[in-house]
Order: structure tokens, then sequence, then C-alpha cells
């Protein structure tokens, strides 16, 4: 027998003993789910402590891929219950492909689909890398009893589709975030097509396939769902352009030692406010990553204002605990959106 055959015969051994090891899993989850008497399936806490273990023991295989394989390997383990989106693509990076997607039209449409029970969870976009934040998600963060229970980071690459040649487009359709990205690229390429803003980068593929002359900013995802040609690849103009997700539901992550802890909150009309609002935080030494300013909405008059602030840290620990207590005394308004694993 070659060495060939020996290492082969070797790897059929522990395939059988991998799936016998996958069935055995799969059989605990189950017990799992019996145990927990119709308690939540997904438990972002669970799956973060168990991925981040998992990516310290690649040697053969990046940290990445095997993170990526066991990923797959929950999602085949639990059931849960968007087409063509990068939203869709953050669904899979996190989920997993086993899980039961809905598509939708609109982030509105994903809120309101996870508040009524018609979905347990809603991943939808809120802040991207070169365009910044998503204002209609921060909108209806404002308002909604949805929790954050996790965040995705998803490296965004975006694609001309059409079903005609480049020289003929003379329309571009894309959701307005995308043509933004895209806009030097549109510029030096396509100065002429007309530059159509939609709902989705889904919706935009739909009406690239039906319209003669017309082409979509949208991922692979789209092109395959839509039967359209990639006419161009990674047109964004941020070759490291990102977008971060948030998932949304009705559970509240326990603490991972690896979290984050996203607020708004409102400040008084009056100087110093805001400094005073950031006191707390560096007094008890809470680290802020982001803040975001957004037009509060309030029938009580125009240019009020309501801050959007993520913190390292979950509100159980001692730290952010306190500095939470402190933000409460001051501030007017104070909402917490919740407090989940920080993305690997």
């Amino acid at each position: 027998m070659s060495d060939i055959d020996k290492r082969r015969r070797e790897i059929d051994a522990l395939d059988d003993e991998l799936a016998k090891l996958l069935e055995r899993r799969a059989g605990l989850a189950a017990e799992i789910g019996k145990l927990k008497q119709g308690g939540p399936a997904y438990r972002p806490e669970r799956e973060s402590e168990i991925l981040h273990r998992i990516s310290k023991k690649s040697s053969h295989l990046s940290s990445g891929r095997l993170v990526a394989v066991f990923r797959e390997i929950i999602s085949a383990c639990r059931s849960l219950g968007p087409e063509g989106t990068f939203s869709e693509q953050a669904v899979r990076k996190h989920f997993g492909a086993a899980v039961d997607a809905v598509s939708c039209g609109s982030v509105d449409e994903a809120f309101r689909r996870c508040e009524s029970g018609a979905a347990q969870f809603a991943v939808v976009p809120v802040e991207n890398s070169s365009e910044g934040a998503v204002g209609r998600t921060l909108d209806l963060l404002l308002a909604t009893p949805l929790k954050i229970c996790a965040e995705i980071e998803l490296r965004v690459q975006q694609n001309l589709l059409s079903k005609t040649d480049l020289k003929k487009v003379k329309r571009v359709y894309s959701h307005a975030q995308s043509l933004a990205q895209c806009q030097g690229w549109l510029t030096q390429n396509l100065p002429k097509a007309e530059k159509v803003s939609v709902v989705s980068n889904a919706e935009a593929a739909r009406l690239a396939a039906k319209e003669k002359g017309a082409a979509a900013i949208a991922g692979e995802l789209a092109a395959k769902r839509y039967g359209l040609k990639i006419l161009a690849r990674s047109i964004e103009d941020a070759a490291d352009n990102t977008t971060r997700f948030l998932v949304l539901g009705k559970i509240e992550p326990a603490p991972t030692g690896r979290d984050r802890t996203s607020l708004v909150m409102s400040a008084e009309n009056k100087p110093g406010a805001v400094h005073a609002l950031l006191t707390p935080l560096a007094e008890h030494r809470v680290s802020m990553s982001r803040i975001e300013s957004r037009p509060s909405r309030a029938k009580s008059g125009m240019w009020e204002y309501v801050f959007f602030v993520d913190l390292e840290g979950h509100q159980k620990d001692a730290a952010v605990s306190r500095a939470l207590a402190a933000l409460r005394e001051k501030a007017p308004l104070l909402k917490i959106l919740g407090s989940y694993p920080a993305a690997l």
C-alpha cells in the first residue's frame, strides 16, 4: 500500500469518527433543548465562548476557517425559526447555513417581523466603515422593545451586476449606502449612467434582471439568485470596506468577558451638558468605542439630539454598572439597547 493510500485510509477512519462525534454532539444539543423547556435555542454568549475557545486551537487550519467550520456545526445542531443582500451574508456568517432565514424588503420590515414574533431574530446594518451610521436603524432602535443580542462584522465586496455589457449600462440601481461606497468607481466608469437608490441591493438586482440597460450594485449571492453577470468585482472605493450588523431579539446575553454595551441617551439643553454625560465613563474607567448623534424626532422642538453610545464591557460588569447608574442621574433619557458579545 502506498503512503498516499495509507493516509487516505486514516482520513476515512477520522471521517467516520467525526461523524459519530457530530451525532453525539447533536444528541446532547437536543437534550439541552428539552431541558430548556421552550427556552431560546440561540445563546449568543455561549456560542461566542465556544468559537473563541476553538479559534485558539488552529494549526493546519487558519483560525478563521476553523471557526467557520464550527459555526456550521453549531448551526446544524440547533434550529432557529433576507435573499441576495449583504444582510443575508451576515446571517449566514453568524448563524450558519442551516438557519431558516426570511427575506425582508427593508429594515423597518425586519424590525416589525421580530417585534411581532414572526421571526426570532432580526439582522440589520448599523454602520459602515466608510459611510458611517445607518440612520434608519438608529431611529428604530430608539423606539423598539427588542434588544441587541450580538454583532456581526462583514467585509463587503460590491459588484456591478447586469445582463448587458458595461458599455450598454444606462441606469444603476442600489441601496443608497452602496451607491455612496462606489461613488469613485461609478464616476470614472459610468459617468453618464443614472444612479437610482432603492430599498435594498436585492431589490436592485431584481430590477436590473427585468430592465434592459440596467445594472445593480450588489453581492455575489444576488448575482446567482437573479441570473446576472458580474461585470466588475470589488468596485467599492475603500479596500477594507466593512459593515457592522446587529442581531436583535428578545433575549439578553450573559457576560462573556468580551462584551459591548450599546445605549442611547439625551442631554439637557444647556452648555456643558454632553461633557457632563461623558464624565461618569471617565470616572469609572469605562471605555467608549463609539458615539453618534441623531435628531431626537421629539415633538418638543427642533434641533434636539440623542446620542448613541457603545461601551466596552457588559452592563453587569461592576465598572459599567456604576457608570450607568451615574448616567441615569444626569441624562433626561437613558435606554440600554443591549449588552452582547463583541464580534470575533
